[in-house]
């Protein structure tokens, strides 16, 4: 197929490269001219802008950070569905209100194209191998015809509902995911802070109820080395849990466990770890502490 892919960045670099080695042609797009150039050299065909990378398209990938860079992107001046010939699929990948992908979707249906969303579950690593989970909402007709693309980027493919449905599960995810994130290095941090060796800690942990991935798959690979490089950045969390938030409040309630993860990782933000990984928030009470939570096995 003629695919294209706007948002070459940790994540959206990698899964536009299994695009190309699943055999589609490929014309890209983005901001940063060297994210461009790694594709290019990889065989992809550059574009000048998004609407340039929809006329060369029969679908069009979208890994963007905000709702409104998918908004503009696809719907703005010289964005995608400018170009887009009728019939046309855009794939929304990016972390996104299922509102906004739903208003996207609508006026693309009344230009005669198509939208599925897709969110992507996993890390960057997961990206790099196209083994990345995916959370669909779209028609099923729709959904059948990009398949070939999708197969591409992950393994397991989890079909959520209608349009906007994988993103409301995205932010379900990640609003929980997250937040056992933030819970994770508070309570460690009160541990260590105490006295507790921390490989004591999680062999208990792993026999009662607190017994988590983050704490035992995530955190190992980066928050107990002190490594906080940008994987699943600071910036991005805060979104996501941000746009769960707003959302749980659209619905008549307060959420007040998201919202205080929320404020952890603006507070994060204001120290100046918004490009860090999630891990930074590890990093950040153990220098509020003067300790270091590391596993000694």
């Amino acid at each position: 197929m003629n695919v294209g892919f706007v948002g070459l960045g940790v994540m959206g670099g990698p899964m536009a490269l299994n695009i190309l080695k699943g055999g589609h042609a490929l014309t890209v797009f983005d901001v940063d001219p060297k994210a461009v150039r790694r594709l290019v050299d990889a065989g992809a065909t550059a574009a000048a802008s998004p609407r340039e990378v929809g006329a060369a398209s029969e679908v069009v990938v979208t890994m963007l950070p905000e709702p409104r860079h998918v908004e503009t992107v696809v719907l703005g001046k010289d964005g995608v569905a400018e170009g887009l010939p009728p019939g046309g699929v855009v794939i929304d990948m990016s972390t996104i209100d299922p509102m906004t992908s739903q208003r996207v979707g609508a006026e693309l249906r009344k230009r005669g194209l198509n939208m599925v969303d897709s969110p992507v579950g996993k890390t960057s690593e997961h990206a790099v191998t196209g083994t990345l989970t995916l959370m669909v909402g779209g028609e099923p007709a729709v959904i059948e015809r990009v398949r070939p693309v999708l197969s591409c980027m992950g393994t397991d493919t989890y079909i959520c509902g209608g349009q906007g449905m994988g993103h409301a599960m995205k932010i379900t995810n990640n609003l929980l995911a997250t937040t056992i994130m933030a819970a994770n290095t508070e309570a460690l941090a009160i541990g260590v802070k105490s006295g507790l060796d921390l490989d004591l800690i999680m062999e208990i942990m792993k026999t009662t109820m607190s017994n988590n991935a983050q704490l035992f798959v995530a955190m190992p690979k980066k928050a107990f080395r002190g490594d906080d490089s940008p994987g699943f950045m600071v910036k991005l969390a805060a979104k996501d849990v941000r746009l769960a938030v707003e959302l749980g409040r659209a619905m008549g309630f307060e959420p007040w466990v998201g919202a205080a993860c929320q404020k952890t990782l603006e507070s994060a933000m204001e120290k100046g770890f918004a490009d860090r990984d999630t891990a930074a928030l590890m990093r950040i009470r153990e220098d509020e502490l003067g300790i270091r939570v590391r596993q000694k096995s």
